[in-house]
């Protein structure tokens, strides 16, 4: 068996890389391709390091530019490598435009494909994510569920029964088998930062980005906080607050620095009072970390967070912002973990593609 696998941004690294191990010791063969959809070469190279994936077999260097555009001259790329490859299966990851490019050019050359974080769904169809979700999950042969509710989400949407299997959240296996090694990390000491005595931010989605008033805003509520803020500021998110000329008007109580490899990053999130982001998969690694979580968005996909107790919506509203930093205290506490959340995610993938190749046939 040959399978293909494909990744474009910095979370699809973390998602492919237990899966990767997994078929690896089973010796199956596998293409690696990266699109380049997010692309610095430091980071790549940190996050690659960090996560021991190997160089990949295929990388695109794609780029940025429209949803459009991006989509588009991926498919193109993708479809050259699997004429050539001819994998038996094609495995994509969470939801950025190369999970959409992947899924597509693999259907409409018949080779089936995987989805891993399947039936993830915010119900706003104006987020390009919750798009490339519902898409994907239409064409695909395996529905990979991270979640319960996920699970619901595809029997309501009528997907064939057949073809979701409950594995449980991939990225989870990622940062419970790297979490020993994140303890090596000296993030705290070259910041100078204690344990449980500063708040993290992360920001760069377009809904958040495109508006500078609500920039404006969210670090106006923050320069007020007495906890200390650091910020791995996102490239978009730097280039906006520098066109507005804030970058030098923020609080005295905000560090910004540059974007984080993935063990310091996890070692600066697991040691913080609280952290506040616009990414979805952050929301779950703070449950996991016991770490409470304010996401500066008006819905999100990952409802299990809410339900658990470890996540509030507050959108970029500046007074519900507050009132949840302020109420961090009573949210420190044990959340529950969601069940499958664990370090068999990968075997639980790679078992169910073994057990059931007939879906391999199209």
């Amino acid at each position: 068996m040959k399978i293909l696998s494909i990744v474009g941004a910095r979370p699809n690294f973390m998602k492919i890389k237990p899966i990767y191990e997994e078929f690896k010791k089973r010796r199956i063969e596998q293409i690696l391709i990266h699109t380049g959809q997010h692309y610095d070469e430091n980071m790549n190279r940190v996050f690659f390091e960090d996560l021991e994936l190997p160089k990949p077999d295929v990388f695109l260097g794609i780029g940025s530019g429209t949803h459009g555009v991006q989509t588009g001259t991926m498919m193109s790329r993708i479809e050259e490598v699997l004429s050539q490859e001819k994998p038996d299966l094609t495995i994509v990851v969470g939801d950025v435009n190369s999970t959409l490019a992947g899924a597509i050019s693999s259907i409409k050359m018949q080779i089936p494909v995987a989805h891993v974080e399947s039936g993830y769904r915010s119900f706003d169809m104006r987020m390009p994510e919750e798009i490339n979700r519902i898409l994907v999950d239409r064409i695909s042969q395996f529905l990979f569920a991270p979640t319960e509710d996920a699970v619901n989400n595809l029997i309501s949407e009528g997907a064939d029964k057949k073809r979701i299997f409950f594995v449980g959240n991939v990225m989870i296996e990622t940062l419970l088998s790297h979490l020993q090694k994140s303890k090596i990390s000296k993030i705290l000491d070259d910041m100078s930062l204690e344990k449980d005595n500063y708040g993290v931010l992360t920001i760069h989605r377009a809904e958040n980005t495109s508006d500078p008033q609500k920039l404006i805003e969210i670090f106006n509520v923050l320069k007020n906080v007495e906890s200390k803020i650091i910020v791995p500021l996102h490239p978009r998110t730097r280039k906006v607050l520098c066109d507005i000329g804030y970058l030098d008007k923020l609080g005295k109580n905000i560090d910004i620095i540059e974007p984080l490899g993935y063990l310091d990053f996890l070692a600066l999130m697991s040691n913080s009072k609280f952290v506040m982001t616009d990414s979805g998969g952050i929301q779950e690694e703070a449950l996991m970390l016991d770490v409470p979580c304010i996401t500066l968005r008006e819905n999100t996909e990952r409802i299990v967070t809410l339900k658990n107790g470890a996540n509030i919506l507050v959108g970029t509203d500046g007074i519900k912002l507050a009132k949840a930093i302020k109420d961090i205290p009573n949210r420190k506490i044990k959340y529950p973990k969601p069940p499958l959340w664990d370090t068999k995610v990968s075997n639980r993938i790679a078992d169910t593609i073994l057990d059931h190749q007939e879906l391999l046939v199209l």
